[in-house]
C-alpha cells in the first residue's frame, strides 16, 4: 500500500516508517525540515516538505495514499507560556488540518496517534478506552492540547470518517530526547542525584511496540475505535531502579520532597538548567506528583494481537545490552 506519514522524523514516526518500508509499503513523509530527513530517504521514503498546518502540503502528500498515519505532535511538559501557541498549532490545529485533508482526499483508512494522557490523572485506577476524564483540570498544556486533538478525531469519527485511534503510554527507547529519555540517561550516567516523583505511574511502552501497534490498528482495528497501546504498568521509581541495576549504578538513596520542589517554582528556569529539567517546575510538578496515567491494553491485545515487551527487555535494548 501507499502510506502518508506525518512526524516521520520524530522518535515514534521514524520507527513506523522503517517498519512500513520493511514490509514493502510505499511511504510519503511530510517533513518540516528536509535536512533532517536523511534517515527517511535512506529507508526509501518520498519526502514532501511542509508543516502539519500547511493544508496544501498535506494534500500533496496524501495524493493516491491508501492510508494516513498522523503521528506528528510536540511532546513537552514544563514549558513556559511563550511556547503554548506552538503546541496548540502543532497538536490541535495540525490534527484538524491532517484529518480533514485526509477525509477530503478520500483516504480509505486513517490512524491517529493520541495518548493515554487524554484520561488525565487516573488516581491509581487502570482505565479502559471508554473512560472519560472528570472535568477539564488539565495537568499540563501538552495534556490539554492532546485532549483537544483527541476530541477533533472523535468529532470526525462521529461524522463517518474512517479513523482508528491509538493511545500509547509512556514511550521510551534508544535516542529518546523526551523527559522520560532524560530520566533514563541521567540514571544510566549516575547524574541523577535524587529520586523525583517515584510514585508517578505510567504504562511504559517500547517505541518499536508502539509502531507495531499502529500497523496492527491499520490492518486489524475497527473503524471508529480507540486502542490503548499501554504496555506494562509501573512507577517512575521502578524505571529508575531497573535502569540503575542494568547500568551497574546505585540508584539515588534520597527522594526530592515535592514541597521542596514547589518552593523552587519561582526560580524554575535556573533550577531546571542545573538539574537538566524544563523551566516550568509548577507544570512539571502538577503532572507528576501523585499522578497515574494507567490504562488497560487488553483490547489491543485481544482485537489486534498486540504483544508489547516487558520493561526489563525494553530497557536492556534501550541501553544497548540486547539486540533490538
Amino acid at each position: 500500500m501507499k502510506a502518508f506519514v506525518t512526524g516521520g522524523t520524530g522518535f515514534i514516526g521514524e520507527q513506523l516508517v522503517r517498519k512500513l518500508r520493511e514490509r514493502g509499503d510505499e511511504v510519503v513523509a511530510l517533513v518540516r525540515s528536509p535536512e533532517k530527513a536523511g534517515k527517511l530517504r535512506d529507508l526509501g521514503a518520498a519526502i514532501v516538505e511542509g508543516d502539519v498546518t500547511d493544508a496544501a502540503a498535506v494534500r500533496r502528500g496524501l495524493e493516491g495514499a491508501d492510508a494516513a498515519f498522523h503521528v506528528a505532535a510536540i511532546y513537552k511538559v514544563g514549558i513556559p507560556k511563550s511556547e503554548r501557541q506552538q503546541l496548540f498549532d502543532a497538536n490541535v490545529h495540525g490534527t484538524e488540518v491532517v484529518l480533514d485533508q485526509a477525509i477530503e482526499a478520500g483516504t480509505p483508512r486513517i490512524v491517529y496517534v493520541s495518548t493515554l494522557n487524554v484520561y488525565g490523572n487516573t488516581r491509581g485506577k487502570v482505565v479502559e478506552e471508554g473512560y472519560e476524564r472528570p472535568g477539564d483540570d488539565f495537568l499540563s498544556y501538552y495534556d490539554e492540547t492532546k485532549w483537544r486533538a483527541h476530541q477533533v478525531a472523535k468529532d470526525r469519527i462521529a461524522n463517518g470518517a474512517p479513523i482508528v485511534i491509538v493511545q500509547p503510554g509512556g514511550v521510551y527507547g534508544p535516542n529518546d530526547h523526551s523527559e522520560l529519555g532524560n530520566m533514563i540517561d541521567q540514571t544510566r550516567s549516575g547524574k541523577l542525584l535524587f529520586k523525583l516523583f517515584p510514585d508517578a505511574g505510567f504504562n511504559f511502552v517500547y517505541v518499536d511496540d508502539v509502531a507495531d501497534g499502529m500497523l496492527l490498528a491499520h490492518d486489524r482495528g475497527r473503524i471508529g475505535e480507540s486502542y490503548n497501546l499501554a504496555g506494562p504498568k509501573h512507577t517512575m521509581g521502578d524505571l529508575v531502579q531497573k535502569t540503575a541495576e542494568l547500568s551497574g549504578r546505585k540508584p539515588p538513596r534520597l527522594t526530592m520532597p515535592p514541597i521542596l520542589m514547589k518552593s523552587a517554582i519561582p526560580i524554575g528556569p535556573v533550577v531546571g538548567k542545573v538539574m537538566g529539567f524544563p523551566p516550568n517546575l509548577g507544570e512539571l510538578i502538577k503532572t507528576s506528583d501523585g499522578v497515574t496515567f494507567w490504562g488497560s491494553d487488553q483490547k489491543a491485545r485481544s482485537e489486534l494481537g498486540w504483544q508489547p515487551r516487558d520493561l526489563d527487555t525494553g530497557l536492556r535494548q534501550t541501553l544497548g545490552q540486547a539486540p533490538i
